[in-house]
């Protein structure tokens, strides 16, 4: 028996997806751009996945541009938004790789990066990072939900202040898409980012919600596809499977919170009664409802770690996009931790299709595999 805990690297297809997708590959197979009844039938597929997307989230259908992930989607906010003369921006300590990178990007080419520093609970302060708005700030990057710590940052009260101040303000919502509400009419956020596969759609599909008035350079030319913001036929039945991802996170959003927390908090709880040494890397009621990041100390976080792998439980040793490096992560190492402490650290992260049968079998095996691992020291 394999027992999954690392939803936040990816997720398993939902049945309901899978047979959407299949549905499209059989019956809706033509070029959405094509005028003719097959390509009408493509449009009109991709047409209701973006009211699907927009349901989700809170925003205009229009507003929905479809890439092919989340990294396609923070590039083209980063990096398609801000393509005139360098100015200032401001992130934070804690961004994915595919932020990061971008930003690095952006500062080669002359832009001045401002990342805003982290609590011990890995939250940005709100006062840093409004303080560190100037008047040739052309836009804040902030992440909602962190991948590893499942920390939630402030986005509401620093997109207020950009807005206030005329400043673009874009989100990396990947990891909170399909496990908290969102409502764009709430929050002022004028770029927001999701990926299909971190909410039980398929791999490949993302989207990247521009809100009305926003400009930017494609990063893909040559058709008009998605209203010439982005070139390229479109990934009919990726962009269905996210679709019918979104569609199920709204009918099931308030009972999947519950559920996954549930789950999260009986492994914490065991964790925490049986496993000497550890600690919870976030503030509990701050940080997303499926994600438990840990640090056992004394720990050699990639032994114990394919230990688990061995007995059949799959987590993380931190970030997905980081896995086989042994080096401290950068996001637990800006909220003050050591480099052993870092090492030692593991990220469980559950989903659909967990149950406490499933966390029950988890705890039996986790003490004595921890125990092990310390003995075999390397920390």
């Amino acid at each position: 028996m394999r027992i999954y805990l690392d939803h936040n690297a990816t997720t398993p297809p939902r049945e309901e997806v899978v047979e959407a997708m299949q549905r499209v590959l059989r019956e809706a197979w033509g070029n959405p751009s094509s005028t003719h009844a097959e390509g009408a039938a493509a449009r009109a597929a991709v047409e209701r996945a973006r009211e699907q997307v927009a349901g989700l989230v809170g925003c205009a259908p229009g507003e929905v541009l479809f890439t092919a992930g989340a990294t396609e989607a923070n590039n083209t906010a980063l990096i398609g938004v801000l393509s005139g003369e360098p100015r200032h921006i401001v992130s934070s300590a804690v961004e994915h790789p595919s932020v990061e990178a971008a930003l690095d990007a952006l500062a080669a080419r002359g832009w001045d990066v401002t990342r805003a520093p982290v609590d011990s609970d890995g939250r940005v302060v709100v006062e840093a990072a409004i303080d560190a708005l100037r008047a040739d700030t052309a836009l804040v990057s902030l992440i909602w939900a962190n991948n590893e710590t499942g920390a939630l940052q402030p986005v509401d009260g620093i997109a207020k202040a950009a807005r206030e101040r005329g400043i673009l303000f874009h989100t990396d919502a990947t990891q909170r898409v399909g496990k908290l509400p969102i409502d764009l009419s709430q929050t002022p956020a004028d770029l927001l980012s999701l990926s299909a596969h971190k909410l039980n759609g398929p791999k490949g599909t993302g989207a990247l919600v521009v809100r009305e008035g926003v400009e930017f350079e494609p990063l893909l030319r040559g058709g008009p596809q998605e209203n010439r913001r982005r070139g390229g036929t479109e990934n009919v039945a990726g962009i269905v499977g996210l679709g019918e991802a979104c569609a199920l996170a709204v009918r099931e959003l308030p009972e999947r919170i519950a559920r996954t927390a549930a789950l999260r908090d009986r492994l914490w709880e065991g964790i925490s009664q049986k496993v000497p040494g550890v600690r919870w890397n976030a503030a509990p009621e701050a940080v997303l409802p499926n994600t438990l990041s840990v640090g056992f100390e004394g720990v050699a976080g990639e032994l114990l770690l394919q230990a688990l792998d061995l007995a059949g439980v799959s987590a993380s040793a931190g970030a997905a996009c980081a896995s086989g490096s042994i080096e401290p992560s950068p996001v637990l190492a800006a909220m003050g931790l050591s480099p052993a402490e870092a090492r030692g650290t593991l990220r469980f992260s559950v989903g659909h299709g967990v149950d406490e049968a499933q966390i029950d079998h988890v705890l039996a095996l986790l003490p004595d595999q921890v125990e092990r691992a310390r003995a075999a020291g390397d920390v």
